[in-house]
């Protein structure tokens, strides 16, 4: 049991990709995970997770016509990448990536 307990990563780092747009979100993923990969990292991912939906419901008219109407949604597509046993150089290399305008990058150390 010992053996396997050495063998399991101390330390993660947990990368959550959010945009709103599905093709911007996939090429920034490629772009992190070939960014890891230079610095000999290990990665999990990318893990898809579940897309959230915003629905919005607004009155065309703003005082005749209440049953006309219109809806919005907005969805948020979301992935995680894991990285294992992150060094210094990694963590470097994450932040000075250039990511396009629309996608929010949170980082996690456990």
């Amino acid at each position: 049991m010992a053996k396997k307990e050495a063998e399991l990563p101390r330390e993660k780092l947990r990368l959550r990709i959010k945009s709103y747009d599905a093709k911007l979100i996939d090429s920034s993923v490629h772009q992190i995970i070939e960014a890891i990969k230079r610095q000999g990292g290990q990665i999990v991912g990318p893990i898809p997770l579940p897309t959230e939906f915003k629905k919005y419901t607004v009155n065309r008219s703003t005082f005749v016509h209440k049953k006309s109407r219109d809806q919005f949604e907005i969805r948020v597509h979301k992935r995680m990448i894991d990285v294992l046993n992150p060094q210094q150089k990694i963590i470097e290399s994450l932040t000075d990536l250039n990511l396009p305008a629309g996608v929010d990058v949170e980082i996690k150390m456990s």
